[in-house]
């Protein structure tokens, strides 16, 4: 028996799917309801596991308020699929720290916490040394230095 094999449109068709979902705040479990799947399907379909088919990517997008051929914008931009932007912002977390990142007036600092994000992504000396500093620093409140005496 033949294994399936999942393509970057079927990884792009569901990293589509999941940042539009949470952008429209609706839950996996919420949508695997509405489309008539179990939740664990949407998870496949989300990851690029498993294919959707027409009729399934139809009711998705009914849901989604979009139309199909929203779900394959990205596809003709000629990037990797795991460069597209698309597939960038359904990582985890990647929203909130885009929105934060967004939120910051200062643009050195900006600048700052892109090198440093760089950094600790390349997983260089520096980056976990910064992550050290960070780790030993309540970001919350400042701490006064002790007199000298």
């Amino acid at each position: 028996m033949a294994t399936r094999k999942f393509g970057a449109l079927d990884a792009m068709i569901g990293a589509k799917i999941r940042m539009l979902r949470v952008d429209r705040g609706i839950s996996e479990t919420a949508l695997a309801a509405r489309i008539g799947v179990t939740f664990q399907q949407l998870q496949k379909y989300e990851q690029g596991a498993g294919r959707v088919g027409a009729s399934r990517l139809a009711r998705i997008a009914a849901v989604l308020d979009v139309s199909v051929g929203e779900f394959f914008e990205s596809s003709r931009a000629g990037l990797p699929v795991s460069k597209s932007p698309v597939h960038l912002l359904a990582e985890p977390g990647a929203r909130r720290v885009l929105e934060a990142y967004a939120r910051m007036p200062n643009r050195r600092l900006r600048a700052y916490i892109a090198k440093l994000v760089e950094i600790v992504a390349n997983r260089s000396r520096g980056g976990e040394a910064a992550v050290a500093r960070l780790d030993t620093v309540d970001l919350g409140e400042r701490h006064k230095r002790p007199s000298r005496g």
